[in-house]
């Protein structure tokens, strides 16, 4: 299809996609937990509730693709730790939402300069055109694989 016809796995991309972000995440978790004692979907729950404000944990789940328990999980850490609550959904009586409190918003404040310094580490030997094309191209494989989610997949 993209190249020949028989698969090489270094050279099928969604297993060098895979591998890519394996890198990238275990990078970023070892510097989350080192300087803040974070896991990688402790730090997306707690970023993901400071751009929302207050946010139920599946709309958590939708956004980042990370599954219910993994979630779930986080969210108990986060609560225990006294760096999120959780409020009565009105809009769901079974859900709640979940908001940062003052040492969860302070935290924030600390670990996204850190996460700007990560991503800079990574990405600064490229050019800024490339970084946009390259956001673009993920944007457009995000787009992609939803629109193929619900389609019937490849029959043996």
């Amino acid at each position: 299809m993209l190249r020949s016809r028989e698969l090489r796995l270094d050279a099928f991309l969604p297993y060098r996609l895979s591998i890519t972000s394996n890198l990238v995440s275990d990078h970023i978790a070892s510097a989350y937990q080192q300087l803040f004692g974070l896991t990688i979907p402790e730090w997306r729950l707690i970023a993901i509730v400071a751009e929302e404000g207050a946010v139920a944990q599946s709309a958590v789940c939708e956004r980042s693709r990370m599954d219910k328990v993994t979630v779930s999980r986080a969210a108990i850490a986060m609560v225990g730790r006294g760096l999120l609550a959780r409020t009565a959904h009105d809009g769901d009586r079974r859900s709640h939402l979940l908001v940062l409190t003052d040492a969860g918003r302070e935290l924030y404040a600390d670990v996204s300069p850190k996460a700007l310094e990560l991503e800079e580490q990574l990405f600064s030997s490229f050019r800024p055109e490339e970084l946009e094309t390259f956001v673009a191209m993920l944007h457009r494989i995000d787009a992609v694989a939803l629109s193929l989610r619900d389609q019937p997949k490849i029959e043996r």
